[in-house]
């Protein structure tokens, strides 16, 4: 018997937060905006993961700590590389948060909202690209996360 063919499976799972879906607007240009969230722990490192919602484009970066003065630091790094973007979305968590990010963000013209709490559908985008990104590590048995990353 399978879990779908299981009545009392199917009468106790969990069921999806049953809110509205919006939509986000397709972006006019790449880099325009952009979804961010962390992974991890893998290998004792976490991982910025940045999506571009035009192209889907993910970056991927190592990280040794996740406050928000690293995570700025690797922002800075991908702008210097891609320009700055419009718009950030982001989870609610203490790195996207902060007082620092929030000036950062205004101080560079850039617009952040958060996805609702508890409900990390509101920023799919971010979430999809970390179980790319688990998945993809999971696959790759051997090599260093340089290594693995380059895959």
């Amino acid at each position: 018997m399978t879990v779908v063919n299981c009545y009392s499976c199917q009468e106790n799972r969990k069921l999806p937060a049953e809110a509205p879906l919006h939509p986000w607007e397709y972006p006019s240009h790449p880099w325009s905006r952009i979804h961010i969230d962390f992974a991890g722990p893998f290998m004792n490192k976490s991982f910025l993961i940045m999506v571009d919602a035009y192209s889907k484009w993910i970056d991927i970066h190592v990280m040794n700590s996740t406050t928000s003065e690293a995570t700025i630091a690797k922002l800075q790094q991908t702008f210097a590389t891609h320009g700055l973007c419009d718009l950030i979305i982001s989870d609610n968590g203490a790195a996207f948060t902060s007082k620092e990010f929030a000036d950062y963000v205004k101080s560079n013209g850039i617009e952040h909202r958060t996805s609702a709490p508890w409900h990390p559908a509101s920023n799919g985008c971010a979430e999809r690209a970390v179980q790319i990104f688990k998945e993809g590590m999971k696959k790759t048995k051997e090599g260093t996360i340089q290594e693995k990353l380059n895959l």
